[in-house]
C-alpha cells in the first residue's frame, strides 16, 4: 500500500510515480513549481527527488561525490530535503558563446558543441537520460521531473529529451506551467498543447497559472473557457511570490534593479555593484549579500553605475577572456582599475578573479593565447584542458569556510602575497576561485565588516542574519504556495496513475477529436 501526501492509505505503492512540469516559455516557473511540489511532498513524508534531464545553464554547482550539475537542481534537492546528485541532471550545456556550448554528462565534461554538431550526440543521450530516471524512480517514492524551455519546440521535437521526448518515452503525465505575469496566458497555454502531436497531447493532463496578481475570481470565466476549449482543467493559481526565484538557471532570472533584504543594522548601508557580464555564470554568489541587511546589490554594464559602489565584483563567467575583452570595451575595466588605485574594494570570484591577474593564458575556452589581465593582483592564470571540480575548505579572517569550485583556469599566487583563501589579497583587492563562500555567515559577516572599514562606511552586519535560514524559509514558501494554491489532490492522482485516459486532441496538432 502507498502513502498519501494527505495521510493514510491509498492503493498501490506511488515508488517510482513521476511528473513532469512543462512550461509554455522560458522563466514562466517551471523551477520554483518544481521545487515547490517536492516541499509539498516532502512535508507529507514522501520520499522525493527533482530530476531534469538537459538544462541549458551556466549556474552550477558541485555535488559531494564531484559531479558538477544545475544550482536550479541543488535548490530542488534542498526542497525534497536530499542529498544532489548527478542523476537528478545527468546533462548540462554550458553557453560560451553564440553558438557552442560544453557537455556536461554525468557531471564530467564530454565535448564542446555547436547547436547542429550536438543534434547526433541526443538519441545515445536520451538512453543516459531514461537510466537516470528509472534509478531514482526506483530509490524515491516519486521524481518530479522539470522540463525546459517550451514543450512545443517544434524545431527540435525529433530528437527532444528534455520536454515530450521525455515524456512520452517515460510515460510521463504533464503539467504545462503559464506566466501570466508576461500576459497572453490563455493563449500559450492552448496553443502549446494544439502545436503538440498527438502522441504528446494525450500526456498533458492539465495547466498550473503562475505569477498572478489580484482576485482570482476575475480569472475564473478564462479558466472555464480554457477547461472548455482543451478538456483539460486548471489546476491552480499561483500567486506572484516576491523574491520565489531561487538559483535561476540563466540571464532571465538577474536582477535588474536593487536588491535587498531590509534596513541597515548599523548607521551606513553598504552598496555592491555586480559587473553584469554577458557570459555571467554562478550569480547565485551574490545572492548571500542581498539576504544581509542594510546590504544594497545592483548589477552594472556601465561605468557610472560603479561610482557610488562601497564593493565593486567581477563574478563568475563561463568565458573569462571574451568577458574581460567586454569589460575593458564598456569602460567597467578602467573604472575598476581606478576604484583600486584609490583603495576601494574590488572582489573577484572565480572568471572574476582570473581577470585580476597579470597575465591569463588561455588555449581552452578561447584559445586566445597569453593576454594581459587587469594586473590587480600578484597572479597568474593558465588554463587546464581538464575541469577542476571540488569542494574545497578553508579559513580567512578566522572563520573556517567552504565553498566549491568550476574551472579551467589554473591561479598562481605569489609566495610573497597575501593569501585570501584559495587566492590572494592585494590591499582592498580579493580574488578566490571559490564559489559559495559567501554563504558561510561569520565569513561573509567578516569580510563586509573589512569592506565596510576600506570602504569608510558605518555599516556593521546584522548579527542574526542565517543564510541558510533565509533559503530554507524560502524553500517553505515554494511548499506552502503549491500546498494553498494548488489542486494537490489532482496532482497526486496525476503522480499515482498517470494521465487521464481520452483526453480531447486539439488541431492542428491533433485532429480534433477523441
Amino acid at each position: 500500500m502507498g502513502r498519501s501526501p494527505r495521510g493514510g492509505v491509498t492503493g498501490p505503492s506511488p515508488r517510482g510515480g513521476a511528473l513532469l512540469v512543462a512550461g509554455t516559455t522560458s522563466d514562466a516557473g517551471k523551477s520554483v513549481v518544481t521545487a515547490g511540489i517536492c516541499r509539498w511532498l516532502a512535508r507529507q513524508g514522501v520520499s522525493v527527488a527533482p530530476f531534469k534531464a538537459q538544462n541549458m545553464s551556466n549556474n552550477s554547482m558541485v555535488t559531494a561525490d564531484g559531479a558538477e550539475i544545475g544550482r536550479a537542481q541543488v535548490m530542488q534537492a534542498a526542497a525534497a530535503r536530499v542529498e544532489p546528485e548527478a542523476a537528478m541532471n545527468p546533462v548540462l550545456l554550458k553557453p560560451g558563446g553564440e553558438d557552442s556550448s560544453q557537455v556536461v554528462v554525468l557531471g564530467r565534461p564530454v565535448a564542446d558543441v555547436t547547436a547542429l554538431s550536438y543534434r547526433p550526440m541526443k538519441a545515445a543521450l536520451l538512453e543516459q537520460v531514461l537510466a537516470c530516471l528509472a534509478d531514482l524512480r526506483s530509490r524515491f517514492d516519486v521524481v518530479v521531473c522539470e522540463g525546459a524551455g517550451s514543450p512545443t519546440e517544434i524545431n527540435l521535437r525529433a530528437d527532444d529529451v528534455a520536454n515530450m521526448g521525455l515524456a512520452t518515452a517515460a510515460g510521463l503525465p504533464v503539467v504545462v506551467v503559464g506566466d501570466i505575469d508576461r500576459g497572453g496566458v490563455f493563449a500559450a497555454l492552448y496553443g502549446t498543447v494544439a502545436l503538440m502531436p498527438p502522441g504528446d497531447q494525450r500526456l498533458v493532463a492539465g495547466f498550473l497559472v503562475n505569477k498572478f496578481r489580484g482576485d482570482v475570481r476575475l480569472l475564473t470565466p478564462g479558466l472555464d473557457e480554457l477547461a472548455r476549449l482543451t478538456g483539460r482543467p486548471t489546476l491552480g493559481v499561483l500567486p506572484w511570490l516576491p523574491g520565489a526565484a531561487l538559483d535561476v538557471e540563466d540571464s532571465l532570472g538577474v536582477p535588474t534593479g536593487v536588491s535587498s533584504a531590509g534596513p541597515p543594522h548599523g548607521e551606513d548601508v553598504l552598496r555592491v555593484s555586480v559587473a553584469r557580464l554577458p557570459r555571467l555564470s554562478n550569480f547565485t554568489d551574490l545572492d548571500a549579500l542581498a539576504a544581509e541587511p542594510g546590504v544594497l546589490v545592483r548589477y552594472a554594464t556601465r561605468p557610472e553605475e560603479l561610482a557610488d559602489a562601497d564593493l565593486v565584483v567581477l563574478p563568475g563567467t563561463r568565458s573569462t577572456v571574451a568577458d574581460l575583452r567586454w569589460l575593458h570595451g564598456s569602460g567597467l575595466a578602467d573604472a575598476v582599475l581606478r576604484r583600486a588605485a584609490a583603495g576601494r574594494p574590488v572582489l573577484g570570484i572565480c572568471g572574476g578573479h582570473q581577470m585580476l591577474a597579470r597575465t591569463i593564458t588561455d588555449g581552452v575556452e578561447s584559445r586566445a593565447g597569453t593576454v594581459p589581465g587587469l594586473g590587480l593582483l600578484p597572479t597568474d592564470v593558465v588554463f587546464a584542458a581538464e575541469k577542476t571540480l571540488g569542494r574545497p575548505v578553508g579559513t580567512a579572517f578566522g572563520r573556517p569556510v567552504r565553498g566549491y569550485e568550476i574551472h579551467h583556469g589554473v591561479v598562481t599566487v605569489d609566495e610573497s602575497a597575501e593569501r585570501f583563501l584559495d587566492g590572494a589579497r592585494a590591499g582592498s583587492v580579493w580574488g578566490t576561485t571559490w564559489h559559495g563562500a559567501l554563504e558561510d555567515d561569520d565569513f561573509r559577516r567578516a569580510f563586509l565588516t573589512e569592506v565596510a572599514r576600506a570602504a569608510g562606511r558605518r555599516f556593521v552586519p546584522a548579527p542574526g542574519t542565517s543564510f541558510a535560514a533565509v533559503r530554507e524559509a524560502r524553500l517553505d514558501a515554494l511548499g506552502d504556495l503549491v500546498a494553498e494554491h494548488a489542486d494537490t489532490d489532482a496532482l497526486w492522482r496525476l503522480v499515482e496513475s498517470g494521465p487521464p485516459a481520452g483526453l480531447p486532441l486539439l488541431p492542428p496538432g491533433g485532429t480534433g477529436a477523441r
